[in-house]
């Protein structure tokens, strides 16, 4: 199973911007298989929905990083993990925009991106971004459309609802072929039937402080993903999954240790990820952080 850590963006670790390329490059040196990045916009001082199901904002989305300059600064200095987002809000971004850019960093990383897409959950945020909330979903399909276009078309046009793309020449494509695999997150019907609809993959959630983890809780939804894309006329073992492990503090570490080596004894997930913003204060710490995980996993 290939085995994952974020990046220094958020919390402590996004005070530290300096210290991304190192970090990036000795978590490669430590046997790290991917490096992630999330995207967080604002942390409202009244929110109208809170973090995760609560009332509040946690304290580390007050220092967050831009999610495409910490992948660039990553890629640039790393030469075999891939680069993943968990998860870029898609619905906030004009689509031509958003090619463009995962195009730019999966050329500079030589074909090592991982395009996880998502809607959000913050009413606040979707209010900065200029953008309707309630067409979250909308506009997420119709970026999965361009992005298509965008990585093998040429020349390149769409027409829908919320976005236009005037027939245009796109001579540069990603590095990777046929283009980056694109996963979606999410678990309500609408989530998993456009994963098994639009995308080449699903991002599950484990917090460690909810209980042990289960592998049922991703290959129970994760059969019904592949019966949904069967009847969508695709291949349902070409959709693969990637696992994200949100602790929710540097006590339940034992937690990700526990939930890896959980997740590694069963062969449907092949790849999860450690989230780090709650573990970790300092670059330093976090790499400490990596090593562990990766020394217990592969004993």
């Amino acid at each position: 199973m290939k085995i994952g850590f974020t990046l220094p963006q958020i919390g402590p670790l996004g005070r530290e911007a300096g210290e991304v390329m190192r970090f990036a490059e000795e978590a490669e040196r430590l046997g790290a298989d991917s490096l992630w990045v999330a995207d967080r916009l604002l942390a409202p001082v009244e929110p109208t929905v809170g973090y995760a199901g609560g009332d509040t904002i946690p304290d580390v989305f007050h220092d967050v990083l831009d999610p495409f300059a910490v992948m660039s600064a990553a890629a640039a200095v790393t030469e075999r993990v891939e680069i993943g987002t968990n998860v870029l809000v898609a619905s906030w971004y004009a689509p031509a925009v958003l090619a463009r850019s995962m195009t730019t960093i999966d050329r500079l990383s030589g074909g090592r991106l991982i395009v996880g897409l998502g809607t959000g959950w913050s009413p606040e945020e979707y209010r900065a971004a200029g953008v309707p909330m309630h067409e979250r979903g909308a506009r997420l399909d119709e970026c999965l459309d361009i992005l298509q276009a965008w990585w093998s078309d040429n020349p390149v046009v769409y027409s829908g609802k919320h976005w236009t793309v005037p027939a245009s020449r796109v001579d540069l494509k990603p590095a990777r072929e046929p283009r980056p695999p694109v996963y979606l997150g999410g678990f309500a019907p609408a989530a998993t039937r456009r994963v098994a609809q639009r995308a080449d993959g699903w991002l599950p959630v484990h917090v460690p402080e909810w209980g042990r983890f289960d592998p049922a809780a991703v290959t129970g939804p994760l059969t019904r993903i592949r019966e949904l894309a069967r009847d969508a006329g695709r291949d349902p073992s070409e959709l693969g999954v990637v696992l994200r492990v949100y602790p929710g503090s540097a006590a339940s570490l034992d937690g990700v240790l526990d939930t890896v080596a959980l997740a590694r004894s069963d062969g449907a997930i092949e790849h999860a990820f450690v989230e780090l913003m709650n573990v970790a204060h300092t670059v330093d710490h976090a790499l400490e952080v990596v090593d562990r995980v990766l020394r217990a996993a592969r004993r």
